[in-house]
This record gives C-alpha cells, structure tokens and sequence, in this order.
C-alpha cells in the first residue's frame, strides 16, 4: 500500500493512495513539537511539560495507512492548543480580556483550548497571554487541524455512506485505579458519550475486537468522551465518532515517557483491531451497495 503524507505546522496527515472504509483515526494529542517560544513562556521542566501529551500515541496507529484508513496527527502539543476543546473554551486566568465563564468546568480547571496547566494541576506559566496571541494560536494551529478533519470526515461519508472517527488518546494509569471497582482492569476506554456519538453496533463490534485481541476495554467509563466526538460524532447522519482511551501503563514509562518493550505488542494487537474492524465496514458497505 502506498501512502500520500502531508505536514503543516498544526498537523500531520497520512492516507492511503486508495481508501478502503469510511473510517479515520485521528490522534489530536500526541503533537511534541515544543515550539522555542512554549518553551520560553513556561516555567515547568521538559518532562513536566510533556505530562498532559498522549505520549507515542501517533506512532502505535501509524499503521492505519497500510489498512487503507487516513491519520491525522497534531504536531503541536496539548500544552500550547487542546484540539480536544471547542474554540471559544478561553481561560480569563491566563488570557488577558476574556470575560469569565463560570458554566464550563473544563475552564475553570484550568484545561481550556489554550490549556493554563497541564497533568496534576501544575501552571504551565507564570504570568497571562495576551488576547491576540491567542487567537493567533487558534488561527495557526486550531483551524487547520479541524478543517482538515473535517473535510476527511465529509469525504469518507460521501463515498462509502458513513463516516467513523477513532479519536485516539492515552490516559494515565492512576485514572484507572480512581475508577470504581468494577473498572479498574480496563485497558482501554471507549468513549461514546453514552450512546450520543455512534450507533451501539458499530461499538460493540469494537469492543468485541478489543476482547478476541486480549485487551479489556470499558465503556464510557471514566471517560466518556470530549468536543472531538461530540462535534462529529452524530449516528443519525450516520456520520459515528469514538474516544478511544488507552491505558499508558501498558505501552510505556509515564514517569520517563519513555516506551517499553512491550510497544510493540500493543501495536500489532491494535494493528489486528482495526484490520478486523475495517473489513467488517468495507464488507458491509459493499453488500449495501449491491
């Protein structure tokens, strides 16, 4: 299979030359380029900096390709703009002229598109960003990502009739182990915002993938999804997005962010995930096509 690739300075994307499902696998938070001037603005150490990024994420899904499913990729990290946000998530504590918004919990944390602090709550900088340089942010980084995506989104449901984003994220170990009882043996977490962002067939069927794989998946629980799949996530066009959440203890070192030797096994297992997963749609759009 041969691939076409495309970098910007928001994102990277990799497509096979022939598309062979409506399904597309983004990773809006694996981005390391640490701009000198992030690096400059902020007050925390490298590795407390990477601390909120879906370390390695791009690379265990970089197979999608040879599966014939596009990749998106950020190439900025989380810490400078979260994709994962809706635009007009700005934080008044760290950009100067915003009017405060007491109404989104996401904000008030701190975890706004232009994020004030990143993993246990650690302030990323010691003073306010101007209100144009943030915009200048979302008009740089922002836009393109979602534009892009969106556009894949749009072409994969006009050719095969439906459209199915796999939003791919890591989550730290200790979310699992703060999950109740029955949840803290998941190794990966499918996020559907309870049924509001795919049909539950198309879910299941991953689900029971993930299973045959020798991985334990939940449901919505802890994570049930963010802006991505709500945004284009809508099983009554047919278009379907899910969060998919996987366990960072079980691929690498969160305290190094360094991989393990059992990356590998990781990918081939998601590698047969979505092999599987593609055929059971390719299949199932050809017979409607008949």
């Amino acid at each position: 299979m041969k691939y076409r690739s495309l970098e910007t300075k928001s994102y990277r994307l990799i497509e096979p030359v022939a598309l062979l499902s409506g399904i597309v696998i983004a990773s809006p938070h694996s981005g390391r380029n640490y701009l000198s001037s992030v690096k400059e603005q902020s007050i925390l150490d490298p590795i407390t900096l990477r601390s909120s990024e879906d370390a390695f994420v791009d690379e265990l899904m970089d197979f999608a390709p040879a599966l014939g499913i596009p990749l998106i990729c950020s190439e900025i990290p989380r810490a400078f703009v979260d994709l994962n946000r809706a635009r007009d998530e700005l934080d008044p504590a760290i950009i100067e002229g915003i009017k405060p918004n007491r109404q989104n919990p996401r904000v008030i944390s701190g975890l706004g598109v232009i994020p004030r602090v990143v993993a246990n709550g650690k302030e990323i900088y010691s003073g306010k960003l101007s209100k144009e340089a943030a915009i200048e942010r979302l008009e740089n980084f922002w836009d393109p990502y979602h534009s892009k995506l969106a556009e894949l989104l749009d072409r994969a449901r006009q050719q095969f009739g439906y459209s199915i984003l796999i939003d791919t994220h890591s989550m730290p170990h200790e979310a699992i182990l703060n999950a109740s009882s029955s949840f803290r043996t998941s190794q990966i977490v499918l996020g559907d915002r309870y049924g509001a962002t795919c049909a539950p067939e198309i879910i299941n069927d991953l689900i029971k993938l993930i299973s045959k794989n020798g991985l334990r998946a939940s449901r919505n629980i802890p994570f049930s999804g963010a802006y991505i799949v709500q945004k284009y996530g809508s099983p009554g066009l047919n278009r379907h997005a899910i969060q998919l959440e996987i366990d960072r203890s079980i691929y690498m070192d969160e305290r190094k962010i360094q991989k393990l030797e059992k990356f590998h096994k990781l990918k081939n297992k998601l590698q047969n995930i979505m092999r599987d997963f593609s055929q059971i749609h390719t299949c199932l759009n050809s017979i409607a096509a008949e």
